[in-house]
């Protein structure tokens, strides 16, 4: 096995990448390879079968996806049967794996295939059926079409296994195998991973031969371009502290761990003028994919997420991540982390903790290899201002309706709060508006009585 700091070349002209590949780089604004392109590049090109250690930012998908585009380039898929694999976790992942290759499969004539669940199987089937080179996959879904004889792997050359270890842990190793026993035994394959645990362990010494290794930014200090913070905050105060972080300039990721709880806090924002928006499995794939677009675009500048939103999204530009509810395994930390800071720039995490929950934050946060700044704050101070830019909310309501409780402050996490049947249909009690225009109701009333005597 060869190993890490062989620092590739400095310059994409210097590898074997076809001229067209070389004009896409350019027009694309990609004019100098990251650490782990420079390192990966010359490897997998040469068909060698690589294992890269590398937080998701840090530039892998160009680095397995122009070898695996280059390698396949010339030749043409028949029916059903696919030259190419990238399988990744998450629907969002898939998304952002075929919009980043497009312009490159396109130069060099190659037809690729998104194939994951909560989109049309019937689509897939056809794109499949008319000729994929390239196939970027969800285990799931391939799963169904392969049972569905509406995809043969035994054509696939390169396979690509992209956040392995996200794979593994979301219960996809059996797939995951199922997969890569299916491909040619003799293609070639790209594994990489933030973690070599157990699983993605086996998955290596089981599939990989003689892989170069790689390790681009050490695991433990994935994240060590963030700037990391624990704001300990009063629990009746939470609500507040967390609306004002929310109201900054600049967008913001705020992550919590229900659905409810992310509903409930959107609906909260919004009413008190904050363009936030949630992001959760219990939304539709069109509305998730349209989200994360206005998210991207500015309409949308506070992104009210669960986890499954910390499974390898690609923000540019995002510069505040906060845990609302404090993770409790160090993997989800370094994951919601690895959200902000990509690419080499900076950015900065903050979570909120009760005082009750700072001994088991400390254990986490050791656990992820982080040092926290820790900060007594309360809303409205220029201390929480200082680290995280909070402004009090404009105030206007973005949403017409009934207005939305603020759940009862305990010192319960977020999930914990609200727990009223009103508040959660979220429509306890009366808004003000409501109130101000019965009793304008009634005073006419009155004032009629009174005429009419």
């Amino acid at each position: 096995m060869n190993h890490p700091d062989q620092h590739g070349t400095a310059s994409f002209s210097d590898m074997a990448l076809p001229p067209q590949v070389l004009r896409t780089l350019t027009e694309h604004g990609v004019r100098e390879p990251f650490p782990i392109q420079a390192a990966t590049l010359p490897d997998a090109l040469a068909g060698r079968d690589v294992l890269g250690r590398g937080r998701t930012g840090s530039g892998k998908t160009l680095a397995f996806g122009l070898p695996l585009l280059v390698r396949t380039a010339g030749q043409r898929a028949e029916a059903k049967q696919p030259l190419a694999l990238v399988l990744v976790p998450t629907r969002e992942l898939a998304q952002q794996v075929t919009e980043a290759l497009a312009p490159y499969a396109d130069a060099l004539r190659l037809r690729m295939a998104a194939v994951v669940g909560g989109m049309s199987i019937g689509r897939q089937t056809a794109e499949l059926r008319e000729g994929a080179e390239i196939v970027v996959a969800t285990p799931g879904r391939l799963h169904d079409l392969i049972e569905r004889k509406a995809c043969r792997l035994g054509r696939v050359r390169i396979t690509v296994l992209d956040e392995a270890d996200q794979m593994c842990d979301m219960g996809f190793l059996p797939q995951v195998t199922e997969v890569l026993d299916q491909v040619r035994p003799d293609g070639q394959r790209m594994l990489f991973s933030a973690t070599l645990d157990r699983d993605v362990d086996q998955l290596v010494s089981r599939y990989l031969n003689d892989p170069v290794v790689h390790s681009v930014d050490p695991s433990a200090g994935a994240v060590s371009t963030s700037d990391h913070h624990v704001l300990v905050v009063h629990g009746p105060d939470r609500y507040a502290v967390t609306t004002e972080i929310a109201a900054r300039d600049g967008r913001v990721l705020l992550f919590l761990d229900t659905k409810h709880a992310v509903d409930q806090l959107t609906r909260h924002l919004r009413a008190g003028g904050v363009h936030a928006a949630a992001l959760h499995s219990g939304k539709s794939q069109p509305q998730r994919t349209r989200t994360l677009a206005q998210f991207k675009d500015g309409q949308v500048t506070v992104l009210v997420a669960t986890n499954v939103a910390a499974r390898g999204l690609h923000i540019d530009d995002l510069d505040l991540v906060v845990n609302v509810d404090p993770p409790t395994d160090p993997k989800d930390y370094l994951h919601r982390a690895g959200r902000t800071a990509r690419a080499g720039e900076s950015g900065k995490v903050v979570t909120l903790v009760l005082s009750g929950q700072r001994r088991e934050t400390s254990r986490v946060m050791a656990e992820a290899g982080i040092e926290p700044t820790v900060t007594k704050v309360r809303s409205g101070e220029a201390e929480l201002s200082r680290i995280t830019g909070a402004k009090a909310p404009s105030g206007t309501p973005l949403d017409r309706g009934p207005a939305v409780p603020r759940p009862k402050n305990t010192n319960a996490p977020f999930r914990g709060l609200g727990t009223s049947k009103d508040a959660s249909r979220g429509t306890g009690g009366r808004s003000r508006k409501a109130d101000e225009a019965r009793k304008l109701a009634e005073a006419r009333k009155a004032a009629q009585v009174r005429r009419g005597g």
